[in-house]
């Protein structure tokens, strides 16, 4: 059983691009403390530790990156910026990235309750993922692979949309630049009771519907919509939660 779930793990380290020496580290990094207190697989270590481990090593990793790309940033954005990058949500995109969900190990509690699901799970899973390359071969592989996850993000536009908290401001700027228009927001709907109203609202661009969204308020639908209209603008590609 050990045996297998070593080799099965071969096919994530080609998502990764990185072939462990030790293949156990990335075992361990895929192993939730709740598969240790619900089987008898005593001899098996839980994730936490290498979970603190990366999360220093991200954090340090990260620091070094938008330094590269931003030598003249002053420290204030640095920080806002490396918080963004390293926030749960950030994380347990890259997590779904990787897919690391489908190798993770889980306790029956967290598999009932859909814990490979889970944004703390996926997100503590890649920094576990990251502690285990670290202690495999030290912080210049760490720090090689981390770039190899955000390095598309940064300096681009999915880099202003994790960074940002303004959806309809990106699509402005992104919509002026390239089609010379500027965005136009309508409600469509309203729905429940005062106390927990719902909104929907729409962007046009040219005339043309480009995005549609909910909220609790008018401000919040078309935030959501604008985020919608970048998703559909990018081709769908999928857009890291920045809230």
């Amino acid at each position: 059983m050990e045996e297998e779930r070593l080799v099965s793990l071969r096919e994530l380290e080609e998502r990764l691009e990185y072939e462990f020496k030790e293949r156990v580290w990335l075992d361990q990094a895929l192993t939730h403390t709740s598969f240790i207190h619900q089987t008898n697989y005593s001899n098996r270590m839980s994730n936490e530790v290498l979970e603190y481990l990366g999360d220093a090593v991200l954090n340090l990793a990260v620091s070094h990156l938008l330094l590269q790309e931003f030598p003249e940033a002053q420290e204030g954005n640095l920080s806002r910026w490396r918080s963004h990058l390293v926030k749960q949500s950030s994380l347990a995109f890259f997590s779904k990235q990787l897919r690391l969900d489908q190798y993770l190990l889980l306790g029956k509690s967290e598999i009932l309750d859909n814990g490979g699901k889970k944004a703390s799970i996926l997100a503590n899973t890649y920094e576990a993922v990251i502690g285990a390359i670290y202690m495999d071969s030290g912080f210049d592989q760490a720090l090689k692979i981390v770039r190899s996850h955000l390095g598309p993000y940064l300096g681009s536009e999915h880099f202003s949309l994790m960074t940002s908290h303004d959806y309809k401001s990106l699509l402005q700027n992104h919509v002026q630049k390239a089609l010379g228009l500027t965005p136009q927001y309508r409600v469509l709907k309203e729905s429940g009771p005062e106390h927990e109203k719902q909104f929907q609202a729409s962007v046009l661009i040219g005339g043309e519907i480009k995005g549609t969204g909910w909220g609790r308020s008018k401000k919040l639908a078309e935030q959501e919509a604008a985020k919608n209209a970048l998703k559909d603008l990018n081709g769908n590609t999928q857009i890291p939660d920045i809230k």
